[in-house]
């Protein structure tokens, strides 16, 4: 892989982060998905090295701050899944974001948890980077993850 000076890798490696292996699926389904002009990324978990980060509620035995970093692992997994289906630098714009919080009672902090993949995305792609979004409050994510981070980004 050639790093183009300014592109999304280098910006990657100025952060100290690589991609990771793409996360394989845990059921019937495809990492992503290209339709016309558009990436459809599943929802992506924080995992590394085929085992969740951690597990549990936010809000009760995670704290807001580690879910936040786990966002961020869901958004780099989720940009590993676009390299490889088409390559980063073909990424024209972050369309939208769908992020999912395993959430104790009472907690509400979401949109917090989710600037973990937002912040992240904003780096490395500047205005590109910029998206429309959600943060859910869930009661269960698969594998009872924390955290689950969905995307769908325009591409050339």
């Amino acid at each position: 892989m050639s790093v183009v000076a300014n592109g999304p890798h280098a910006r990657l490696a100025e952060l100290g982060l690589e991609l990771p292996e793409v996360v394989p699926p845990v059921a019937s389904y495809l990492p992503a998905v290209q339709s016309g002009q558009h990436v459809y990324v599943s929802g992506q978990l924080p995992m590394a090295e085929g085992k969740l980060l951690a597990t549990g509620k936010v809000g009760a035995g995670v704290s807001a701050e580690q879910a936040k970093q786990l966002a961020q692992r869901c958004a780099l997994n989720a940009l590993a899944a676009i390299d490889s289906l088409v390559g980063l630098e073909k990424v024209v714009k972050i369309v939208k974001l769908t992020g999912f919080v395993a959430s104790a009672p009472g907690f509400t902090g979401q949109p917090g948890v989710i600037n973990g993949a937002s912040d992240l995305f904003g780096t490395v792609f500047g205005e590109a980077g910029r998206h429309a979004r959600s943060a859910v409050g869930v009661s269960e994510l698969p594998l009872d993850a924390p955290v689950e981070v969905e995307l769908i980004v325009e591409v050339s």
